[in-house]
């Protein structure tokens, strides 16, 4: 089967490209994106080309941008370039010229593809980067997911070269006389994928020449190995992580079954960013002081007396501080509850923590939900109408850090609180033998 049937069943049978898809194909002007435009023209796929020039090889980036230029006018593909000052947004956010190239590359990208309505970004890695990537995902410790190398489609991103190796890409390039320029960066081993290419991959080879055909088939079956575990554990952490109030519940009792072994409670955080040092620290601590604090990148991790919380590090303002409530209002909501309001001279006495029954007449109009502040206190029904901070009751009823942040509480006109909502009344507040007509709010 010649190379452009093989490509052909590729995109179609491994990557589920149609015919009608358009693509938009990532070319800098090498031999491996040269020869994928080619294959793309060759099999007819509807195509633009996108082309960045981050200035980082002088006149060399320059030469790139016009060979790729004029290859696109040729075969009458449109052509896109985007010209980037790499150094400075290097140097902006702190990260290295690399990092910076591939995050401005692939922004681009998509916006282009959006602008273009192009269904996917084509980029030619092949196999030979495929093998690279493993071997220096072993030296960053990666874990299970970082041995599965490049994969084939990844969102909107697709690599129809992956089937071919290095060799075979430069033999069909010389066949077909295609024009490509060398990235001369690509030979120095200052880097560390040229030092795993050009140094460390050819004494494998000098092993068993059978080095590369080994490595995809072993690539092959971590990547099985992957999948079994994710079947393993993501119906786990659909159990376990409970969405509520902006923030992620976790019960430790349930957790206690899988918290000893380190490597799964490593892939049940893992969408939280937690490295297995912090996790292996919160292994340490999780029968100590509750309130103790565990941080990712993107995410705070809190663990109390029987439960851990999640929330992102940076927090989300309240969607809504604080509503008014007239006496004429029926049905209203805050953030996530739904209330139900009723005056009423005989009604039936519910006692339910998420219903509120006080005296009418002592409430003075309008009344404010907000949530909890420092300086608030009142006087709990069934506590011999002594005065507490609510910060020490949430105390006493062992509510965490995060989760009393989101509790509401209903304030009377004058500034009482008049109900912690789901938890307590306030006894001033109670229903007595004098009572005449009774509030009730119901909070769904």
């Amino acid at each position: 089967m010649d190379l452009v049937h093989r490509f052909q069943r590729y995109m179609q049978e491994t990557l589920d490209i149609r015919m009608d898809d358009k693509v938009l194909l990532a070319v800098s002007g090498g031999r491996d994106s040269m020869l994928m435009t080619h294959l793309f023209l060759a099999t007819g796929y509807s195509c633009v080309i996108a082309h960045c020039n981050f200035h980082l090889r002088e006149v060399d980036a320059d030469l790139d941008e016009q060979l790729v230029r004029e290859f696109a006018a040729q075969y009458k593909v449109p052509f896109f370039v985007r010209h980037f000052q790499t150094n400075d947004y290097a140097e902006q956010y702190s990260i290295s010229t690399q990092m910076a190239a591939r995050e401005l590359r692939y922004a681009w990208f998509e916006e282009l593809r959006t602008q273009q309505d192009a269904q996917w970004i084509s980029v030619a890695q092949h196999q030979d980067d495929h093998i690279e990537t493993v071997l220096l995902n072993l030296t960053r410790g990666t874990g299970l997911q970082g041995l599965q190398g490049i994969l084939p489609k990844r969102g909107k991103i697709i690599r129809p070269l992956l089937f071919l190796s290095s060799e075979e890409i430069t033999a069909c390039v010389q066949e077909w006389q295609i024009p490509f320029r060398d990235d001369q960066s690509n030979f120095s081993t200052k880097y560390a994928r040229n030092k795993v290419r050009l140094e460390i991959i050819p004494k494998f080879r000098e092993i068993t020449s059978e080095f590369d055909d080994i490595m995809c088939e072993n690539i092959a079956h971590f990547q099985e190995a992957y999948d079994l575990l994710q079947s393993f554990v993501l119906p786990i952490r659909e159990e376990l992580f409970v969405p509520e109030r902006g923030l992620i519940h976790i019960k430790k009792s349930k957790l206690e079954t899988y918290f000893h072994r380190l490597p799964l409670l490593f892939e049940l955080f893992k969408p939280y960013g937690f490295s297995k040092n912090v996790l292996a620290d919160l292994q340490m601590h999780w029968n100590g002081e509750p309130g103790k604090l565990f941080r990712s990148p993107q995410y705070e991790l809190l663990l109390d007396r029987d439960d851990i919380w999640l929330k992102a590090q940076e927090e989300e303002q309240q969607p809504c501080g604080a509503i008014e409530i007239q006496a004429d209002t029926s049905v209203f909501s805050f953030v996530d509850k739904l209330f139900e309001v009723a005056i009423e001279e005989d009604t039936l006495i519910q006692r339910s923590e998420n219903v509120l029954q006080v005296d009418f007449e002592k409430l003075q109009f309008p009344l404010t939900l907000r949530f909890w502040e420092e300086r608030d206190y009142f006087y709990p029904i069934g506590m011999g109408g002594k005065r507490k901070k609510v910060s020490d009751y949430f105390i006493q009823q062992k509510i965490g850090r995060y989760k009393k942040k989101t509790i509401p509480i209903l304030i009377n006109g004058n500034g009482d609180i008049v109900w912690i909502v789901d938890y307590r009344a306030d006894n001033r507040y109670r229903i007595t033998k004098s009572t005449k007509k009774v509030f009730t709010l119901v909070c769904k």
